[in-house]
Order: C-alpha cells, then sequence, then structure tokens
C-alpha cells in the first residue's frame, strides 16, 4: 500500500490461540506488515488501527464481541472453509470484506469421505471390534462400485467428494440451492429445499453444505425417515445441519443403517452422548481435512492474499483478494456457470 510516495505498511491482527502454533510463513508476513499477536480476550486492544485481520483461531467469534473496536478494518481473512462462526450483522452489512480458505480443505476431506464409505462397506469397523474380542468371523462385504451417494453442498468440497467417488464407481448426484441438469460434476443436482422428497434414492447421503439459516437443521425428523433403512450418513460440513436429537432417534429405531460424523452440534461430543455408544456410529473428532502439513498450506494462503492486498492499494479489494466470501450466502461464489 502507499500513499504518494511513501509506503504503508498494513497493520495486521494476527488472531490465535496459546495451543495453536502461529502461521509457518509468519517472517514473510512480517516483512510486508506490522503484526499484532493476540489472542480472544486481548482482541479489542489489537484491533484499533489495524486494517487487517487474520482470523488464525478459526473458530473464535471474538470478532462480533469487539467489533466496537474495529476502526480501520477493511479485510477479516477466516482461515477456514466454513465463515458461520465469524459472521454477524455489523460484519455482513459493513465494507469490510471477507476471505476464507478455500480449496485448502478439498481433496482432504473428499479421502475421508471416500474412506467413511469403504470402511463401512468392507466392514472395517466391525472388524475392529471383533478383533478386540479376538473373535474370528467370516463376512461377506459390500460392493462399493455401482451404489449411489446423494453430496449435499455442490461448492468446492462436494466438487471434489464427487470427482473422487465417481473416480471408483460410485453414481454421484448433488444437492444445492437451485436444481440443474447437465452439471459438469453431479449431472444432475437436486434443490435442497425438497430434500425428502428425493434422500430415499441414495445408498449415501454425504453433509458439507456451508451453514447458513437455509441449511441449519436440514436432515431432521422428515428427511431421516425418508432415507434408506441400509443408508450410510457421512457429515463432513457442520453438526448444525443435522437435526441430533432426531438423527439419534432414528439410529434407535433403525431408520437408517450408519452415520459417520466428524462434526457436532457441540465439540467435543459430550460423554453422556447416546451416539459415542452405537455400533453403527464412526466419530472422530473434527479431523476430516486436518492432513500433514495443512497449517502450511494455509499459511501460503495468507501470505499470497496479504500481498494482493498490499497490491491493491486504495482499489476494490474485491477484485484483487483471492477466495471472497458472499457474507449474504455465507460462503465463496465460485465464478463458474455451473455453480449455485
Amino acid at each position: 500500500m502507499a500513499t504518494g510516495d511513501t509506503e504503508v505498511r498494513p497493520v495486521l491482527a494476527l488472531l490465535g490461540s496459546p495451543d495453536v502454533p502461529p502461521p509457518t510463513d509468519l517472517a514473510a508476513l512480517e516483512a510486508i506488515a506490522d503484526i499484532r499477536h493476540t489472542t480472544a480476550d486481548e482482541l479489542g486492544s489489537a484491533l484499533p488501527g489495524a486494517d487487517v485481520l487474520v482470523v488464525w483461531d478459526f473458530f473464535s467469534r471474538a470478532l462480533r464481541d469487539n467489533w466496537a473496536q474495529a476502526d480501520a478494518l477493511r479485510w477479516v481473512h477466516v482461515c477456514a472453509a466454513g465463515v458461520d462462526s465469524l459472521l454477524f450483522d455489523e460484519l455482513t452489512d459493513s465494507d469490510v470484506v471477507v476471505t476464507n480458505a478455500h480449496g485448502v480443505f478439498d481433496r482432504p476431506i473428499a479421502e475421508f469421505v471416500l474412506a467413511s464409505i469403504l470402511a463401512r462397506d468392507k466392514l472395517l469397523h466391525e472388524s475392529m471390534r471383533l478383533q478386540a474380542r479376538r473373535e474370528w468371523r467370516w463376512r461377506e462385504t459390500r460392493s462399493t462400485t455401482g451404489t449411489s451417494a446423494l453430496v449435499i453442498g455442490t461448492g468446492g468440497i462436494g466438487r471434489e467428494i464427487a470427482r473422487l467417488l465417481r473416480a471408483v464407481g460410485i453414481e454421484v448426484t448433488g444437492a444445492g440451492r437451485r436444481a440443474r441438469d447437465h452439471d459438469p460434476d453431479f449431472g444432475v443436482v437436486h434443490e435442497t429445499a425438497r430434500l425428502a422428497e428425493y434422500v430415499g434414492g441414495f445408498d449415501t447421503v454425504v453433509a458439507i453444505a456451508p451453514l447458513t439459516a437455509a441449511t441449519r437443521a436440514m436432515i431432521n425428523a422428515e428427511v431421516l425417515a425418508a432415507m434408506r433403512t441400509d443408508a450410510h450418513l457421512i457429515n463432513v460440513g457442520r453438526g448444525d445441519l443435522v437435526d441430533e436429537p432426531a438423527l439419534i432417534e432414528a439410529l434407535q429405531t433403525g431408520e437408517i443403517g450408519a452415520v459417520s460424523l466428524d462434526v457436532f452440534v457441540t465439540e467435543p461430543l459430550p460423554a453422556d452422548s447416546p451416539l459415542w455408544g452405537m455400533d453403527n456410529v464412526a466419530i472422530s473428532a473434527h479431523l476430516s481435512g486436518d492432513v500433514v502439513g495443512w497449517r502450511d498450506v494455509l499459511s501460503a494462503q495468507i501470505l499470497d492474499n496479504l500481498r494482493r492486498y498490499v497490491g491493491a492499494g486504495d482499489d476494490d479489494l474485491e477484485t484483487h483478494l483471492d477466495n471472497v466470501v458472499d457474507k449474504a450466502r455465507g460462503y465463496v461464489v465460485r465464478r463458474d456457470p455451473h455453480t449455485p
């Protein structure tokens, strides 16, 4: 950034956590910007005069609580694909540009979804339970090729899931904000508002939609009742996409066959949750996208966008920054005619 002949370094508030190491490209960031290291408790004193906020502690809601101190803020970058924990009315209505970690987690989450399908089809969870009891039991497994999957969420991660599942012979259909045919990754995309009408046609249902007012608890008792009794539900999006009490009841009554859950309404999952004790439930600790080296990729993404920010000067940031979030929708709108 420059004013006349004087270069002005941006002031960047880096919202981290004592439990999380800082970005690996920190020295390169410090060469470009004046960095104010802060935590959620200290953010109020770090925001005045800062024109950039990087939410490295990416589930923090501290900006909402300290919005009055954000007197110079132009750009917020959140190091996550979902921005539901960040957005609030004042930020949404402001001129502050929000970017996210779009693209970083696509392939890892897609691999996790495929692994979850294979683990269920090949009885791997059941085999581990038998192994723990030293019990030898022959069974027949299920072929994954030729099965069907509905992927709810047609953004970057959903598309990578679709491409990977198709590669192993799974028939993939999408569910998005609007229905359409001839989609390059899904073929057919159904409207999520009518989920209960068609969800019963699939062996596997994958939830990866962004969490918005329209998608909260979208997989409710009606949708669960419409699913096949041997269906496999995989949630790698947000816990609040699923009505958790309704899911527990559906599992207890045999309305659906199995679930693989990487996200929950309350995290960590409370020790008294009935989900822990169910043999047809696979639980993981919100790690589907966290492959070795993921923080390096996030750091490189911050650095790239910071360079874009400096190069933009006083221009419109949305035309310079990568992965700009549509704050009204709550996600990055791809420049792609096939994506809603």
